[in-house]
């Protein structure tokens, strides 16, 4: 089997409730989300595990100083395009990344899948990640000047389950 190519074949949906099981959503709750991904921009996409912190602990009869890996960290960065009409008002219809992610402190739940085209069904089986995140206060981004408007919200990751499969 060849490698997959990356490139349209990430999905982000957001939900606004948790689902279930977060280690196993279901294809009818992902069904149910806000589609993002053809909303989101690619270049500074960033979501997923940054390292683990360490711990220090070792037993007595070991010699010398000694690291082990502790609990998990994640992080996360999206930033949505605008979309807004020539009187500068939000065109409802396509502006809805930036509505559900515009105010710091919103609570959503973010499920990523790899692999298929973006625009595929969800489908019983699939691998995604699920990141219960809150949404930090947008930032203008530095490239104003050119390119699309658009902002970078931070996200911080309260939970996470990363490789899990999409339930029946």
């Amino acid at each position: 089997m060849p490698k997959t190519l990356a490139d349209g074949r990430i999905a982000l949906v957001a939900l606004t409730k948790a689902p279930a099981k977060l280690d196993a959503p279901t294809a009818d709750e992902l069904g149910a989300g806000v589609r993002l991904e053809c909303r989101i921009n690619k270049s500074d996409y960033s979501l997923g595990a940054t390292g683990s912190s360490t711990i220090d602990d070792q037993e007595l009869c070991k010699m010398g100083a000694s690291q082990d890996f502790g609990p998990a960290a994640y992080s996360g960065s999206v930033t949505p395009f605008r979309y807004l009409t020539g009187e500068g008002v939000a065109d409802e219809a396509n502006d809805v990344a930036w509505d559900m992610l515009r105010e710091k402190g919103t609570h959503l739940w973010l499920v990523e899948r790899e692999g298929p085209m973006a625009d595929a069904a969800w489908a019983a089986g699939q691998e995604v990640s699920v990141y219960e995140v809150n949404t930090d206060t947008p930032q203008k981004p530095s490239d104003r000047n050119s390119g699309y408007i658009k902002r970078v919200v931070p996200l911080a990751v309260l939970d996470a389950r990363e490789n899990v499969l999409v339930a029946a």
